[in-house]
C-alpha cells in the first residue's frame, strides 16, 4: 500500500490514548486564553470600531480599504458580519442594533441582481464578485467571480444565523435568507477540473486555471462545497485537496507542519472552524506515523511559530525583525521598484502575499501575527507590546494600519501606497477590511470561543466536515 493509501485509509482506532497531546491541550481550556492583557482588549475594541465606522448602514457594504476611497470586499463584508455578535459579546454594541444591521446587510445581497453578464450584476450561479460597487453592489471593474470571497462571506451569514437564534422575526429572517443564500450557490458548477474547486469566473473569458488544491486558506471553501444540501459537490474533492500534502509539509524553521508562506493560510478558515481535536484521515495518519496528536489548529499553531522562529533567524538581513517584531502576510507593500539600501540592492513590492522566503520585502502586516493569538497568545501579546512601542505612529484609534517597513526609511521615487516617517520608515496610509477582521475575530475566539463555539452547531458545515471524513473531539460529541 502506499503512503497515500495509507494515510487516507486508516482509521486509528483506538491509537489516540498513545498520542502526544497537542500543545493547545497542554495549557488548559483547550487553549482559550481565560483573560486577555488590556492592551489586547483595546486593539480588540479599536479594530472593531473601524468595521462600525467604515460599513455603509444602508446596504452593509464594507470597503476593501479605507481612507483611501475603495469598492466593497465580499470577505470584508463576511467578517464584518461576524464582528457585530462580538461586539454583543463584548457589550460594545446592543444585540438590536447588530440585528439590525446584518438584516440590512443579508437582505441587500439576496436582492443583488445575478446572471451571466458581465456588468449589472452581483454574482452569478450563486456566487459573489470579489469586489463590488460600494453604491450598487454591482460588480467592480473587471474582477473575477471568487469562490474562495464567496465562502468567507457565507461564513460570516451562516455564523449570524447561528448567533441570532431568538423568535424575534427579524432574528427568524436572518436565519432565513442565510441559508436561501447559501443554498442556492451552485458549487458544483464551480468544479471544472476533476475533484478541484476552481478559484474563480470571469464573464468575459470563462474560469480562470487556478484551482483550490494544495493547503492553504481554501478549507471553508471546499468544507461548504461537500456540506450543501443543495449543489454538493464529491468529496473525492477533498481526497484531492491532501493529494499534493507531501509538497507542503516541511520542517523549515520549525516543528514539521503543512506550510503556508502567508499566514492569512493559517488563519481564515480557522475563524469560522473549530479544527482542535477533530482530524481527517490525513491528520489521523500523520497523528500515528509522528506519535502526536496532530490536528489543523495545532499545524497553524506550529506555523505560527516557524514564522516567528524566521523572523528571529533573518535571512534576508530586513531592519527591525526579532522574535517580538514578525509577521509576514498578504498586505500592502510601498510599491514595486528596487532601491540600493546600505550599498545592496533590495526589491519592494506593492500590495502581495509575502512570507518566508517568498517575496519578503521587509514588509510588516500587523495582522499576521495579532490574527494568530489564539495559536501563540503570549507571544502575540509581546509583539502587540514591541511594535506599539518602538513604532508608536502605525497604531492609531482604528488599531494598526496594515503594514510597515522599517527597511524603507528613505524614497527619492514615488510611493503606490503609504508615506516615510522619519524613526519608523514606511508606513501604510490604510486600513484593509480582510486584514482588520481577522484580528477582531481570532482574538475573541481565543477569549470566549464564541464563534467557534456557534459554528460547531452549525448543521452544513458539520455535514461537509463529516462527509470530508473528518472525526473525533467536538464532532463526536
Amino acid at each position: 500500500m502506499d503512503r497515500r493509501r495509507f494515510l487516507l485509509g486508516t482509521t486509528l482506532a483506538g491509537l489516540a490514548a498513545g498520542f502526544a497531546a497537542p500543545a493547545w491541550a497542554q495549557t488548559g481550556r483547550a487553549g482559550r486564553a481565560t483573560s486577555v492583557d488590556p492592551e489586547v482588549h483595546e486593539l480588540q475594541r479599536r479594530t472593531f470600531d473601524w468595521f462600525v465606522h467604515v460599513t455603509d448602514r444602508k446596504t452593509g457594504l464594507t470597503p476593501d480599504r479605507w481612507p483611501t476611497e475603495s469598492f466593497c470586499s465580499v470577505a470584508a463584508v463576511g467578517f464584518a458580519l461576524t464582528c457585530w455578535p462580538v461586539g454583543v459579546e463584548r457589550g460594545w454594541m446592543t444585540r438590536a442594533e447588530a440585528r439590525e444591521r446584518t438584516l440590512i446587510t443579508l437582505r441587500f445581497f439576496e436582492a443583488l441582481p445575478q446572471g451571466p453578464e458581465a456588468t449589472g450584476t452581483g454574482g452569478h450561479k450563486g456566487f459573489f464578485y470579489h469586489f463590488l460597487n460600494m453604491d450598487t453592489g454591482h460588480r467592480f471593474g473587471t474582477t473575477e467571480l471568487s469562490t474562495v470571497d464567496t465562502a468567507l462571506l457565507l461564513g460570516g451569514m451562516l455564523f449570524a444565523a447561528r448567533f441570532f437564534n431568538g423568535r424575534n422575526a427579524e432574528e427568524v429572517e436572518i436565519r432565513e435568507i442565510a441559508q436561501r443564500l447559501y443554498e442556492r450557490v451552485e458549487w458544483d458548477w464551480a468544479v471544472v477540473r476533476p475533484n478541484r474547486i476552481t478559484m474563480g469566473w470571469h464573464p468575459e473569458t470563462g474560469f480562470i486555471p487556478s484551482d483550490w488544491n494544495v493547503y492553504n486558506e481554501g478549507m471553508i471553501v471546499l468544507l461548504l462545497a461537500i456540506g450543501s444540501p443543495t449543489h454538493p459537490v464529491s468529496t473525492g474533492v477533498w481526497d484531492e485537496w491532501v493529494h499534493v500534502y507531501e509538497r507542503s509539509w516541511t520542517d523549515r524553521w520549525g516543528e514539521w507542519h503543512l506550510q503556508f508562506a502567508p499566514l492569512f493560510g493559517h488563519q481564515y478558515s480557522h475563524m469560522f472552524i473549530d479544527f482542535r481535536g477533530i482530524r481527517d484521515a490525513w491528520m489521523r495518519g500523520q497523528s500515528m506515523m509522528t506519535g502526536q496528536a496532530l490536528d489543523y489548529f495545532e499545524n497553524s499553531r506550529r506555523g505560527v511559530h516557524a514564522q516567528r522562529k524566521y523572523a528571529v533567524d533573518n535571512p534576508g538581513g530586513w531592519d527591525g525583525y526579532s522574535a517580538d517584531i514578525w509577521g509576514l502576510t498578504a498586505c500592502d507593500g510601498p510599491g514595486d521598484f528596487k532601491q540600493v539600501i546600505d550599498a545592496r540592492e533590495r526589491e519592494f513590492f506593492s500590495y502581495s502575499a509575502r512570507g518566508p522566503g517568498e517575496r519578503d520585502d521587509g514588509t510588516i502586516a500587523p495582522t499576521a501575527s495579532m490574527a494568530s493569538y489564539p495559536f501563540a497568545p503570549a507571544e502575540v501579546t509581546a509583539t502587540l507590546k514591541a511594535m506599539k512601542a518602538r513604532y508608536a505612529p502605525i497604531y492609531t484609534e482604528w488599531g494598526f494600519l496594515d503594514s510597515f517597513n522599517p527597511t524603507l526609511t528613505e524614497r527619492e521615487g514615488a510611493l503606490q501606497h503609504g508615506r516615510i516617517v522619519p524613526g519608523v520608515g514606511w508606513v501604510d496610509g490604510d486600513y484593509l477590511g480582510i486584514d482588520q477582521g481577522p484580528i477582531v475575530i481570532m482574538i475573541e475566539n481565543a477569549r470566549s470561543d464564541l464563534v467557534w463555539r456557534y459554528m460547531r452547531g452549525e448543521p452544513n458545515l458539520t455535514r461537509g466536515l463529516k462527509a470530508a471524513g473528518f472525526t473525533g473531539g467536538w464532532l463526536d460529541a
